[in-house]
């Protein structure tokens, strides 16, 4: 299965620990979604947005990579699945149930993401852009 990751998944050693079968494919983005910050956690989140697009990773997941990753996204609670097709195939992510306010992410999580971007080899800037200031 094909799975698009946006958030601390696209580190690659968490994936990996996470996701033992996990095989980094490419970097990719999504068009007319973007990248934003939410719940008491300032989890990451995708929402739709027109000319606009997320940066990820696409993997190649199994079956039982799928349910690790249901547990961690604390699927259908916390997260539900999407589904979009890539190259003519399924592809499934996973987008928040409750659209809460923006938080921001607290340093810990968004230094697993900014590495997560250094490994996929994003651009950066995206991520800075996308990250309200805290005043």
């Amino acid at each position: 299965m094909l799975y698009f990751a946006y958030g601390s998944n696209l580190n690659h050693l968490q994936m990996k620990r996470r996701c033992k079968d996990s095989c980094f494919i490419k970097s990719m983005s999504l068009k007319g979604y973007v990248l934003t910050f939410r719940s008491k956690y300032g989890a990451a989140d995708i929402e739709r947005k027109k000319k606009s697009k997320v940066l990820g990773a696409l993997y190649e997941i199994s079956g039982s990579d799928e349910k690790q990753l249901d547990i961690y996204e604390d699927y259908p609670i916390v997260y539900k699945k999407m589904y979009f097709k890539r190259y003519d195939k399924k592809v499934m992510t996973y987008i928040m149930q409750k659209k809460t306010r923006y938080k921001n992410p607290n340093t810990r999580y968004l230094n697993i993401i900014l590495q997560g971007y250094k490994d996929c080899k994003l651009d950066e800037k995206y991520l800075n852009r996308v990250l309200k200031p805290s005043w």
